[in-house]
């Protein structure tokens, strides 16, 4: 009963099935998939991985909080590993009359690898390909410097780490949260548990959705 993700949110009516009734004290925290964030013009995939096993109730440091500098030292990485064709220098690959046109139906394939190719195996990769008019367009590749590759892996989430350093939301902490969260081995681990499928339709008032198509 209730909700949990890698940002920890306070303001969830249940925690760990038990009522959360002085919200802004307690957080909820999880291990998070963002499998497809998108609008029109760009579409991200995001593994946020957390050190604890399960949804777990937070307070203080652990939720990670950036007003108390504690961003990068919380349960989770809230930043996450992301795949987003437009942040990494493909403007033209997703969006309006694009490689992947928005105006017309799109089938989007998520694909989960392993080590060994067998589904006991240890989480390696996670890719993308779309499915427009028949055809299969395969994911765009990186041009961002320093960083080479189409997916989601260890090594491709550790160069980007280094390539957008200058990003990070707090001095404080490692940057590389989701190396120090335990990376694709975490959340293969969170998968074998059990995760829960979510649909949400929302806005991003304060930023208009710029760390999406900026």
């Amino acid at each position: 009963l209730g909700y949990c993700d890698a940002r920890c949110p306070y303001e969830v009516n249940f925690i760990d099935g038990k009522a959360n009734m002085q919200p802004g004290t307690a957080g909820a925290c999880c291990t998070e998939m963002d499998i497809f964030e998108a609008n029109r013009m760009a579409a991200s995939m995001t593994a946020h991985p957390c050190s604890s096993v399960g949804p777990r109730r937070c307070t203080g440091t652990d939720c990670g909080d950036g007003d108390r500098h504690e961003y990068y030292k919380g349960l989770c990485d809230k930043d996450g590993c992301e795949f987003n064709p437009f942040r990494m220098g493909d403007q033209s690959f997703f969006g309006p009359d694009a490689a992947v046109n928005t105006n017309r139906p799109i089938t989007v394939v998520t694909q989960f690898l392993t080590e060994d190719g067998t589904d006991g195996g240890e989480l390696s990769e996670i890719r993308r390909f779309y499915i427009q008019d028949g055809n299969i367009i395969q994911n765009s590749k990186t041009s961002t410097i320093g960083v080479e590759g189409d997916s989601i892996s260890n090594p491709v989430c550790a160069a980007q780490k280094n390539a957008f350093i200058e990003t990070r939301a707090d001095a404080e902490g490692d940057y590389n949260q989701f190396a120090a969260k335990g990376g694709l081995r975490a959340m293969g681990e969170a998968f074998d548990r059990g995760m829960v499928l979510t649909f949400a339709l929302w806005d991003d008032l304060g930023n208009h959705m710029k760390w999406l198509d900026s």
